[in-house]
C-alpha cells in the first residue's frame, strides 16, 4: 500500500498508461498482420470495432454484476491487466487466422473493461476534491496508451512487430502490479450485495443523465477520429503527392490529447465543469465541420496543425464528463455507473467507426468526416436542454 499521497495519482496514471496500450496495439501493426496472416486490406474497421465490442460486452457484464462495487477494484484491475496481456500476446502465434485474431482482440477489449472504468473508480475513491484534475491526468494516460503503439510502429525499423506485442503485454502486467500494490481508495464504499436495479436506476437522476448524454455525443466522434487519423493523413499525402511520416504523426496527433485532458482538468478547478465541457465540445464540433475545407488548402503545415488542434480538443472533455458522472452517481454504485456509461458510449463508437469505414471505401472523400459532428452537436444540446430551470451550464 502506498502511504505517500503525492505518489497515488502518478501511480494510477502510469498503470493506466501501461494497460491501455493494449487498446490500439493491433492497429499499430496492422500492415504486418495483413502480410503475415493474409488479412483483408480494409481490416482497420474490423480490428478497431471488435476491441470496442469486447469492451462493451465486458462493461455490460461488469455493470450488471456490479463487479467493481462488490469486489476490490484494485484486484479486479490487476486480474484484467494480466488476462488482457495474455490475449494480446497470443496474437504473435503463427497459427492465427483472421477469425482467431478477431477473437483475441475481442477478449483484449473485454478485459479492458476491468481496466479503464475501474481505474477511474479507483481514482474517484482516492479523490473527492479535485476529481476533475485527477481524471484529467488519468484519461491523459489513456490517450498516451492509445497512441503509444503508433510510436512503437514508427520505431519499428529494427524492432519486429512481434516484439511490439510482447513489450505491450509486459507493460500491461506492470500496470496491473502497480495498482495491486496501490490498493483501493480510502473513500471506497463497498456494495455488500448484488444490485441488478443499479444498471437501470442510475439514469433516473437528471444531472447524471445530462453528463451521460454529453459523454455519448463525445464518444461518437472520439474513437472514429482516433481510428482514422492514419487514414486522414494518408488521404492528404496521396492527394497532394507528398511524403508524411504517418505512424509518427498519428502518435503525436493522438498523444496531444493527453495535454488536452490535463488542461481541461485544471480548468475545471477554476470554472464550472459543465461549462468547460460545453466549450470543448463546441470546438470539436467546429473541427468536424471544417475538416474538408482544410484538405482544400493543400498546405501540410496547416493540415497537420489543424489535426493537432482537433486531437487536443477531441478528448479534452472526457475527464470532465467522467467527473460529472462520478459526482452525480450514488456512492455505493459509482463504479457501476461509470461502467454503464462506458458501455453505452463505446457501443456508439462501433456505429460511427463502421459508418465512416463504409463511406470512405465508397466515396474516398474527406467530406465523410463531417458526419462526426453529429456527436458533439448531440452533446451540446444535452448539456443545454437538461435542467434548464437551473442557471446556464451549472
Amino acid at each position: 500500500m502506498i502511504k505517500y499521497s503525492k505518489l497515488i495519482l502518478p501511480t494510477i496514471v502510469i498503470a493506466q498508461f501501461c494497460c491501455t496500450s493494449l487498446w490500439f496495439a493491433g492497429n499499430a501493426i496492422l500492415d504486418d498482420l495483413i502480410i503475415n496472416y493474409n488479412l483483408p486490406e480494409n481490416s482497420i474497421a474490423s480490428l478497431t470495432s471488435i476491441v470496442q465490442f469486447g469492451f462493451i460486452s465486458g462493461t455490460l457484464l461488469f455493470a450488471i454484476l456490479t463487479i467493481s462495487d462488490r469486489f476490490s477494484p484494485a484486484k479486479v484491475f490487476f486480474t484484467c491487466a494480466v488476462l488482457g496481456a495474455f490475449t494480446n500476446l497470443l496474437i504473435i502465434l503463427s497459427q492465427n487466422t483472421f477469425i482467431s485474431i478477431l477473437l483475441l482482440r475481442f477478449l483484449t477489449g473485454f478485459f479492458l473493461a476491468g481496466i479503464y472504468p475501474v481505474g477511474m473508480k479507483i481514482a474517484s475513491d482516492y479523490y473527492k476534491k479535485g476529481l476533475g484534475k485527477a481524471l484529467g491526468f488519468l484519461v491523459g494516460a489513456l490517450v498516451l496508451g492509445t497512441a503509444f503503439p503508433h510510436l512503437l510502429k514508427d520505431l519499428n525499423t529494427g524492432f519486429p512487430w512481434k516484439n511490439v506485442m510482447i513489450f505491450i503485454s509486459i507493460l500491461s502486467i506492470l500496470g496491473g502490479l502497480l495498482i495491486l500494490f496501490l490498493g483501493d481508495g480510502k473513500n471506497r464504499k463497498q456494495s455488500q450485495q448484488f444490485n441488478f436495479s443499479a444498471f437501470f436506476g442510475v439514469f433516473r437522476n437528471d444531472d447524471f443523465k445530462s453528463a451521460a448524454f454529453g459523454y455519448f455525443g463525445h464518444m461518437w466522434e472520439l474513437y472514429a477520429f482516433w481510428a482514422f487519423v492514419p487514414v486522414l493523413i494518408k488521404m492528404f499525402a496521396n492527394n497532394n503527392n507528398i511524403d508524411i511520416n504517418i505512424p509518427l504523426f498519428s502518435f503525436l496527433i493522438i498523444a496531444i490529447g493527453a495535454l488536452g485532458c490535463v488542461v481541461s482538468g485544471y480548468l475545471s478547478l477554476n470554472f464550472k465543469t459543465k461549462k468547460v465541457a460545453f466549450y470543448i465540445l463546441l470546438s470539436s464540433f467546429i473541427c468536424c465541420l471544417i475538416s474538408p475545407l482544410i484538405f482544400q488548402l493543400k498546405s501540410s503545415f496547416i493540415f497537420l496543425s489543424f489535426l493537432f488542434f482537433w486531437g487536443f480538443v477531441v478528448i479534452a472533455d472526457s475527464p470532465l464528463f467522467s467527473t460529472l458522472v462520478a459526482n452525480n452517481a450514488e456512492a455505493k454504485i459509482k463504479g457501476t455507473a461509470l461502467t454503464i456509461v462506458n458501455c453505452f458510449g463505446f457501443a456508439i463508437t462501433i456505429i460511427s467507426i463502421q459508418l465512416l469505414s463504409i463511406l470512405i471505401s465508397r466515396f474516398n472523400t474527406p467530406m465523410v468526416f463531417t458526419l462526426l459532428a453529429i456527436g458533439p452537436l448531440f452533446g451540446i444540446l444535452s448539456l443545454q436542454v437538461i435542467k434548464k430551470k437551473r442557471s446556464f451550464l451549472l
